[in-house]
């Protein structure tokens, strides 16, 4: 069975026993209940208007605070001898869906 749940404004697609990055979540979260937006179960397809009822899926929290990939920040002007490099880590909570019901 795999459900669309939203997790911070973004949609993933899960099934049970699954992890995935999410952003960041606040501190001392050990457990979530997500609505589910859609539902698939084998052939049977369940679209909610917005929520399917009676859907929940439970999620934990594996760890918190996970950094990601560094992305470089590259800012340069031409003829102005102005080149600065930053960077950037986006921090990111690891959950595991423990069920969908």
């Amino acid at each position: 069975m795999k459900a669309v749940v939203k997790v911070g404004g973004k949609q993933y697609l899960v099934s049970e026993k699954e992890t995935l990055m999410v952003d960041l979540l606040p501190e001392g979260t050990k457990e979530l209940d997500l609505d589910a937006l859609l539902v698939i179960d084998g052939d049977k397809t369940t679209v909610g208007a917005p929520l399917v009822k009676g859907v929940k899926v439970k999620a934990k929290v594996v760890d918190e605070r996970v950094a990601g990939d560094k992305i470089r920040v590259i800012r340069y002007k031409s003829k102005k001898r102005v080149n600065t490099q930053t960077g950037h880590r986006q921090k990111y909570s690891k959950i595991e869906i423990a069920s969908i019901k």
